[in-house]
């Protein structure tokens, strides 16, 4: 049978059919061998075949996928991990504190989703703890995202009327949510869809850090043609099979102006005379942070938290 997973936990996965029964699975053994590098070669959103044996099945087979969104694995970094497979859209939930996101992890997520030219929406949570000079500086932030076409939100989880801009934002859509924890991302789902009832903690007084309380990815669907992906708070970001001559593809202000340089696709917009890119920095036309951030990947040196 046909189906596509809605919930892995590693071990198990909850997999709808196409009978929109849901069945409880486990991979085939040599699934996770042949032809994988990834962790969890299995992910949410994986359209599947499997066999059926009542209630239980076991899958056979991983559909061809559309896209899915790849990070390095924090334990072993030759190999990478799925957060999920066949999304239209990916939504970034970040904080100025409490925990704070910085630029860097912002950048890295960006890139990672927009190697599968997957669109990207940023939402800035946690509006009410910011005074009013903080939140002004937050919309110019977000300014600068949203001039390279990436969809943005400030909003609080605290608030039902930032329902609406959630909803509307994610409707007739397959939506990866991701963050660190403690950004508010369970508060968020409970605020728009009440009955998902997801788990809700304190941030750590200690670290000023959010504690777990998603632990597996999961899909709900919201209603016929909108359906959401949960996933575990996610601490750092690695980017997975990027080269330095590549990485400026996935900068859509560099992508338009990379072979506008006097080096063409071999420029790598570091020191390389008659950069275009270098010159757009220096003109105030690409953000001197999102530059700064592809220098840092370049180099291999970025903070990945």
């Amino acid at each position: 049978m046909k189906g596509r997973v809605f919930k892995s936990t590693g071990s198990f996965y909850s997999v709808q059919g196409i009978d929109n029964k849901f069945y409880n699975c486990r991979a085939r053994g040599k699934l996770r061998l042949e032809g994988y590098k990834e962790s969890n070669p299995l992910a949410v959103g994986d359209m599947v075949m499997f066999d059926v044996d009542g209630n239980e099945g076991t899958i056979s087979e991983i559909l061809p996928r559309t896209n899915h969104v790849l990070r390095q694995s924090v334990k072993r970094t030759e190999h990478s991990s799925v957060l999920a497979a066949n999304v239209d859209q990916a939504m970034l939930i970040g904080t100025v504190s409490q925990p704070r996101t910085s630029v860097g992890f912002i950048d890295r997520f960006m890139v990672a989703c927009e190697a599968y030219r997957i669109p990207q929406i940023l939402i800035i949570n946690k509006s009410d703890l910011l005074d009013e000079e903080a939140q002004q500086t937050v919309q110019i932030f977000l300014k600068t995202y949203s001039s390279i076409g990436i969809k943005v939100a400030m909003l609080s989880a605290a608030n039902a009327a930032s329902k609406e801009i959630v909803l509307n934002l994610i409707s007739g859509k397959t939506t990866l949510f991701a963050g660190h924890s403690g950004v508010g991302k369970s508060t968020l789902l409970n605020l728009i869809a009440p009955w998902i009832k997801q788990t809700t903690n304190n941030i750590s007084a200690s670290s000023e850090k959010g504690m777990h309380t998603t632990t597996f990815a999961e899909m709900f669907q919201l209603s016929d043609d909108t359906f959401i992906i949960d996933t575990p708070g996610v601490k750092e970001w690695g980017l997975v099979d990027m080269n330095e001559q590549e990485l400026s593809d996935y900068f859509p202000e560099m992508r338009d102006l990379r072979l506008e340089c006097k080096f063409g696709s071999k420029c790598l917009h570091i020191h390389e005379p008659k950069c275009a890119i270098m010159e757009a920095v220096e003109a105030g036309k690409i953000s001197l942070s999102r530059y700064e951030n592809y220098l840092s990947m370049v180099s291999g040196k970025d903070n990945r938290k």
